[in-house]
């Protein structure tokens, strides 16, 4: 797609050419991903969440032998042995950091240090304003319809991005509902930058995510994702047995530690990865129900822009008439 974004934040400060970034995604977002969306023209993201650091050197490495693009890293906060993250991403030299899952105060000043720009991910305008005066770089708005890890005010994209966008010029990524042109076009609209693209990449044919996966999120249905576990970490989650079990438990109002009992470990994992229907969790946002195809990279990125040009010209068309 010849399509240019001249004066677009987001392209000038990670010197790329179109203001799409791909959403660290745990047991998605691996080095074939990263780099697919680099080499396409967007903003990579390997996902550390879901990696032990001899893993996550191994995915940088990787993903520079597959691309000389700008590519960068999801760094939850709360993860177990973030030091280790740390040393790795000074060691390797990786500059884009996306943080999110903690207080950004933490760990910001100590990334710019190691000359990093610093993104963080917020579910809410107080949780921005925190972010802003850590000194982040930017932020990424994520609203409610996003999959995975969410905000428990259940604030959505259209309410969100406008009212960051109030309180600062810092560059903002939408994330959370973008999946096709018209979605785009309306980030922009709302105040946004450039858009953090999560589901709509997962069901790649370069996403690491089990086919499994893949195939059940492209089979599901409005009203197939829901916000739960909202006593632990909220979570979107698609339907699935785990999914049935935990709406049983919250229906019976179950406390805190049944519900820790029944999310055990490695839920995700067992259901992105691995696939494993009857014991995993399939994180995913609420645009499932419209994704009905397991694409390349460049395909599902060029039909983006394409549905994106088209939308923007009917905009105009129709604020003209």
């Amino acid at each position: 797609m010849n399509m240019t974004f001249t004066n677009n934040k987001i392209c000038n400060l990670f010197d790329i050419q179109y203001p799409i970034i791909q959403a660290g995604m745990v047991w998605c977002s691996g080095w074939k991903l990263a780099a697919s969306v680099s080499n396409f023209g967007g903003l990579g993201i390997i996902g550390a969440g879901s990696m032990y650091p001899e893993v996550f050197r191994e995915h940088i490495q990787k993903c520079k032998a597959a691309t000389s693009k700008p590519f960068g890293v999801n760094l939850p906060l709360l993860y177990s042995d973030i030091d280790l993250l740390l040393d790795i991403i000074k060691e390797e030299e990786v500059k884009i950091i996306i943080t999110s899952a903690g207080n950004p105060k933490t760990y910001t000043s100590k990334l710019k240090e190691m000359g990093c720009t610093v993104f963080h991910v917020v579910a809410s305008r107080k949780f921005a304003q925190k972010a802003i005066d850590a000194g982040v770089d930017g932020l990424v708005a994520e609203g409610f319809e996003a999959g995975g890890h969410n905000g428990r005010e259940e604030i959505t994209t259209f309410c969100l991005v406008p009212a960051i966008r109030q309180i600062t010029d810092l560059p903002i990524l939408a994330a959370g509902g973008v999946f096709c042109g018209q979605s785009m076009v309306a980030a922009f609209g709302l105040g946004a930058d450039g858009v953090q693209i999560g589901s709509l990449l997962a069901v790649s044919k370069e996403s690491s995510a089990s086919k499994v996966y893949k195939e059940m999120v492209v089979g599901s249905k409005e009203g197939d994702t829901k916000l739960m576990l909202k006593a632990l970490h909220p979570v979107r989650l698609l339907r699935s047995p785990f999914f049935d079990a935990v709406e049983k438990a919250e229906a019976r109002a179950a406390t805190v530690e049944e519900l820790e009992h029944l999310l055990g470990r490695a839920r995700a994992k067992k259901g992105i990865f691995e696939g494993n229907v009857e014991e995993g969790e399939f994180e995913v946002g609420q645009i499932a129900a419209y994704l009905d195809e397991i694409e390349s990279v460049e395909f599902i990125l060029n039909k983006l822009l394409g549905e994106y040009q088209k939308a923007k010209n009917e905009m105009l068309s129709r604020m003209e008439d």
